[in-house]
């Protein structure tokens, strides 16, 4: 038998609100198959199972914040005869966030569309992220039951699908309200609950409620969503007790474009290259090469990474950012990770991040050149003790062999830690990247 529990995030987070189950009691899992979507401070994240087996209890009700490390579900391991399910689990003091209030617990097996079609609440979570209207999926399971891979080979509704939470499409499913007609106050405009029942109280209450948005704004500052009050206090926190130094450099990009170019030549549109791609390759090595900037500040010491986690910072359609990780980026061949950048940005965008893509980076890069920017000089994410900024690729006056000419070049910048690495140290990193995107072949 093994334990699921809420899983720690991001070294910021201390608990967590489970939004909602994926599996019910008597479901089969396997390692790796997501199981929960859990809210943090920051975003709403799905959660893998580690273990593999067969769900033996839920321990915890969707809305319900709880510690990090708190059990969540029991998992009977194959080989084990299930398990006697235990009291749910109440956390001491903690009361539901306003956005998991709406939610409630999805039972174990559910009716699609009203009719008689069985499905899993992981089928229905494929089928909400994929855009797919479970009654009319044909079930080739036992009893007509549907299952993950008619889902999979079921056509999509189409690319205009209103976003919508499971919650608020009953309500308005048994309501007989059209989603497409609403506007969603949710992040991103997605319908929430509140929203549906707005709808359904009549014309009154909407007239009570435009009136009301209609006044005129108070003077008085309204206070942080929580997503950038976790970021205003993990960024004070990184100011107030790391001692920051900063260093920047100008990289010569003539030769990296050139081979970048060739390589492009011969590859489909959707598969070429971006300068994005060779500089995170380029960092992820040079981290590699001077550990000293790879690792984290713990305890009053600097505890070195044997792995290179590389964060990318991205910003969120609704405000604030989010670092998933790169395992292993400096491993990967330029194509693997310029792939696995592009489905880590979409996923991260998309409130679709996996637990294991949020595990702490040991070195973060923000890239704002796509915003125009020429230099960025961040602040360092803790426990990290650096960040590495990288601005726009710009065509600038350079000079070659005494000869001046013109170059396309970019800015690195590097904010470091002082109590883990010295100016020195934090040269060699700039100057590793610089002679890495000299010999692009050789990423």
């Amino acid at each position: 038998m093994a334990d699921f529990t809420m899983p720690s995030l991001g070294a910021d987070m201390d608990e967590g609100t489970l939004v909602e189950w994926l599996v019910g009691p008597g479901d089969t899992v396997t390692k790796g198959d997501v199981v929960a979507v859990v809210e943090t401070a920051k975003s709403t994240i799905e959660v893998e199972c580690f273990d593999s087996g067969t769900v033996g209890a839920l321990l915890v009700d969707p809305g319900t914040t709880v510690p990090v490390g708190t059990r969540m579900a029991v998992i009977n391991t194959c080989t084990e005869p299930p398990a006697a399910v235990p009291a749910p689990a109440t956390p001491p003091e903690k009361q539901p966030t306003a956005a998991a209030s709406e939610l409630q617990a999805s039972p174990g097996r559910t009716t699609a569309g009203g009719g008689d079609t069985v499905s899993t609440p992981l089928v229905r979570h494929l089928a909400e992220r994929k855009g797919i209207d479970l009654s009319s999926v044909h079930g080739s399971g036992k009893g007509g039951r549907i299952t993950r891979s008619d889902v999979e080979q079921a056509p999509a509704d189409g690319p205009h699908r209103v976003k919508a939470s499971p919650l608020a499409r009953r309500l308005a499913q048994s309501s007989g309200i059209d989603l497409s007609a609403l506007r969603g106050t949710g992040q991103g405009g997605t319908i929430r609950a509140d929203d549906v029942r707005a709808a359904t109280a009549g014309p009154a209450a909407r007239t009570v409620e435009s009136r009301a948005q209609a006044r005129p704004s108070s003077a008085t500052a309204e206070p942080a969503y929580p997503a950038r009050a976790a970021i205003a206090a993990l960024m004070s926190r990184a100011n107030r007790e790391i001692p920051h130094y900063y260093l920047s450099t100008k990289i010569d990009m003539a030769v990296a474009m050139a081979w970048m170019r060739d390589r492009n030549a011969d590859r489909p549109v959707a598969e070429r290259l971006v300068p994005a791609a060779l500089l995170l390759k380029s960092v992820a090595l040079a981290a590699r090469q001077v550990p000293e900037l790879n690792g984290y500040w713990k305890d009053e010491a600097f505890v070195p990474s044997h792995t290179v986690r590389l964060g990318v910072a991205v910003s969120l359609r609704g405000g604030g950012l989010v670092a998933p990780s790169l395992t292993d980026a400096d491993t990967m061949p330029l194509p693997e990770l310029m792939a696995t950048l592009k489905g880590l940005v979409s996923r991260a965008r998309g409130g679709r991040l996996r637990a294991s893509e949020t595990a702490d980076p040991t070195l973060t890069v923000t890239n704002l050149g796509d915003q125009g920017v020429e230099a960025v000089f961040g602040v360092i994410y803790p426990p990290q003790v650096a960040l590495v900024g990288l601005g726009r690729v710009i065509e600038q006056p350079v000079a070659v062999d005494g000869m001046l000419t013109v170059h396309p070049t970019v800015t690195a910048t590097l904010s470091a830690d002082h109590r883990a690495s010295d100016g020195a140290t934090g040269a060699r990193f700039l100057t590793s990247i610089d002679r890495l995107l000299q010999r692009p072949e050789e990423l």
